[in-house]
């Protein structure tokens, strides 16, 4: 009897001192990697979509401050700048002249037909990532 005893006292030694023990590195390793897989398809997964969100917020925005535009114009008579439009507090300079790649919208007008323009997510005006919303938009762009 003390034979199975000192057994068991033998084997709960030998489990205190295995979980007393810790984790060794390469256990804190593998743990880091598989995280580090994780959220690599994670970002995979979601950065596409990130970027669609902020084309379509740049569309809304321009639309946003083309309206607020066309009735400047109807009320005031001249082609408004996103300085006037943010003095006569038409727009909240906070959020509503920014894009959100961090440029400035542009309005332009020719007569009647107002055109608000941002850079894009390249930040470089005049290439072909740029929103445009008006009627010098392309086809597929317009409002």
């Amino acid at each position: 009897m003390k034979r199975i005893n000192d057994a068991v006292l033998v084997h709960l030694r030998r489990v205190r001192r295995t979980a007393s023990r810790g984790v060794t590195l390469v256990e804190v390793l593998i743990v880091v990697a598989i995280m580090a897989l994780i959220a690599g398809g994670v970002s995979f997964g979601v950065l596409p979509r990130y970027r669609e969100a902020q084309v379509k917020t740049a569309k809304t925005n321009a639309r946003n401050i083309r309206n607020v535009a066309t009735n400047h114009l109807a009320l005031k008579g001249d082609c408004p700048s996103m300085a006037s439009m943010t003095a006569d507090k038409d727009l909240d300079s906070g959020g509503d002249t920014k894009d959100p790649w961090g440029g400035e919208f542009a309005v332009s007008c020719e007569g009647d037909d107002i055109t608000v323009r941002s850079p894009g997510p390249d930040k470089k005006t005049s290439t072909e990532d740029d929103i445009l919303v008006g009627p010098s938009a392309p086809s597929a762009e317009a409002p």
